[in-house]
């Protein structure tokens, strides 16, 4: 078992890009799901102390993900994630912006773009996130989103290692 799992956060303002890479002991095929299945997503995908919750999903070109991060008191804030490019099991791309309880986005977004590949049983995964505004880029890393991204794949390591047995 590897322990000294990759991890590397990376900002570059020059290309108003946020790009992470991170390690999972687990293979590529459960990895793949847990960033592609509502039910995995919403186990680990907002920091705690928030919790995430999926009002629908459809992970095909073209589909959404709606889904609010959800405060401890109840308070919601939405996002809204289409797809853009799936190359099952390999790499997937989605446009994400938050957005209003009626799905209308509030713009600019981001552009992520997920990549996948395994060796020995450990699964890489290389995220770009491209920034439509450098303000908007700068706003990002002073919410907290390298601590609660960092938290959130934290979460995640914890629920492969548990679905891996």
């Amino acid at each position: 078992m590897k322990n000294n799992l990759l991890f590397d956060f990376t900002v570059n303002k020059a290309t108003k890009t946020v790009l992470v890479t991170r390690e999972f002991n687990a293979g590529q095929s459960l990895v793949w799901d847990a960033f592609t299945k509502a039910e995995i997503l919403d186990q680990w995908n907002a920091p705690a102390p928030f919790t995430a919750r999926t009002k629908h999903m459809n992970f095909v070109v073209g589909g959404k993900r709606f889904y609010a991060m959800v405060s401890p008191d109840g308070q919601e804030r939405w996002i809204i994630q289409e797809y853009t490019s799936i190359t099952p099991k390999t790499n997937f791309k989605l446009f994400n912006a938050f957005a209003d309880a009626n799905e209308t986005p509030q713009l600019p977004g981001s552009e992520w773009d997920y990549t996948f590949s395994e060796q020995n049983g450990i699964t890489k995964v290389s995220i770009s996130i491209y920034n439509e505004s450098l303000e908007r880029l700068e706003k990002m890393i002073e919410l907290g989103f390298k601590e609660g991204y960092t938290a959130s794949l934290n979460q995640l390591e914890n629920i492969l290692s548990t679905l891996n047995k």
